[in-house]
């Protein structure tokens, strides 16, 4: 099984999946992630839940961190 949080990019419908690396993280925070497109800043639409390891095809990358307001306000006016 795997730890995983739920997150939600500004104007998709999808969630992705990323290691919340031993940060206690809620839904409805932010947080920053690094993804294929770089760093970005996403919503938390899921808390911390467990899956099944044969779930993933690819390595489920860590949160960087918790986003603060500077984070929100740039992800706001992008």
């Amino acid at each position: 099984m795997t730890e995983v949080i739920s997150v939600r990019f500004r104007g998709g419908s999808k969630t992705y999946y990323f290691d919340p690396h031993g940060l206690t993280i809620e839904a409805g925070q932010y947080v920053i992630v690094e993804t294929a497109r770089g760093v970005e800043c996403g919503e938390v639409v899921r808390a911390a839940h467990e899956l099944p390891n044969t779930g993933f095809t690819r390595e489920v990358k860590p949160v960087l961190r918790l986003a603060d307001g500077m984070d929100i306000r740039r992800m706001r006016q992008n």
